[in-house]
C-alpha cells in the first residue's frame, strides 16, 4: 500500500496521513464516535501501520494532539513576534487562534479542553499534553502580561486567559458571530485597564 512508486512518495508518509486523519475526525466527530476503523479507511493504512507507530487508538489521539500543541505554539509564537508593542504581543493570542484554524484542523472550540472531557482518566497518555498546553498558556501569558505592566501582571494574565476560554466556548457554541474578535477587543478593555492603574499609582507615587 505503501511502496516508494511516485505517487505515493508524493504524498504524506502513512504516519503523516493517520496523523491528519486522526485530527480531522476527532476534532469533526469527536473521539469516541470515531473507531479505528474510520481513522484507517480515510487515511488509506492498513491496521498494522497504525499499531507499529501508535500502538493503538490511544497512542494516536495522544500524538495527534501532541503535534497540534507543536503547532499551536509555533503559530503562538510568530504572532507575538509579529505585534509591534508589549499590548498587541498580548493580544497576540486572540490573532493566532485565528491564524491557527485558517491553516489547520480547526478544532471545536479548544480541543484540548474537549479531549479533556472525553478523555477524564488521569491516567490517559493525552493528560501530559493537555496538562502542557495549559502550562503554555499560563507561562506565556504572565511573561507577556510582566512586559505590560507591573501592577499585579499575573491577575492581567489571568483576566486575558478567561476571556480566552470564553472565545473559545465562543466558537463551539456556534452563536457569536466573531467570537475570537469579540475576545479580543474584551482583553484590550482589560489590558488598557491594566495600563491606566500602573500610570495613575505612578502619579500618586510622585506627588
Amino acid at each position: 500500500m505503501d511502496q516508494d512508486t511516485p505517487a505515493a512518495t508524493a504524498r504524506p508518509s502513512a504516519r503523516d496521513r493517520l496523523l491528519d486523519t486522526a485530527d480531522e475526525l476527532f476534532s469533526r466527530d469527536g473521539i469516541a464516535r470515531t473507531s479505528v476503523d474510520q481513522v484507517l479507511h480515510h487515511a488509506h493504512v492498513a491496521p498494522g501501520t497504525l499499531y507499529a507507530h501508535f500502538g493503538g487508538k490511544d497512542g494516536l489521539i495522544a500524538a495527534a494532539l501532541h503535534r497540534r500543541l507543536d503547532r499551536w505554539e509555533r503559530v503562538w509564537q510568530e504572532a507575538v513576534d509579529a505585534a509591534g508593542t508589549p499590548a498587541e504581543k498580548l493580544l497576540a493570542l486572540f490573532d493566532a487562534v485565528a491564524d491557527y484554524r485558517d491553516r489547520y484542523t480547526p478544532g471545536r472550540g479548544c480541543a484540548f479542553l474537549a479531549t479533556g472531557t472525553e478523555l477524564p482518566d488521569l491516567d490517559h497518555p493525552v493528560r501530559a499534553v493537555i496538562e502542557a498546553e495549559s502550562t503554555l498558556l499560563v507561562t506565556r501569558l504572565n511573561e507577556l502580561a510582566e512586559t505590560v505592566t507591573t501592577e499585579d501582571p499575573a491577575a492581567l494574565a489571568g483576566n486575558v486567559l478567561l476571556v480566552y476560554d470564553g472565545a473559545m466556548a465562543g466558537l463551539q457554541r456556534g452563536r457569536t458571530p466573531d467570537p475570537l474578535g469579540h475576545g479580543k477587543m474584551l482583553a484590550r478593555c482589560l489590558i488598557q485597564n491594566a495600563i491606566e492603574a500602573e500610570q495613575a499609582r505612578v502619579c500618586r507615587a510622585g506627588l
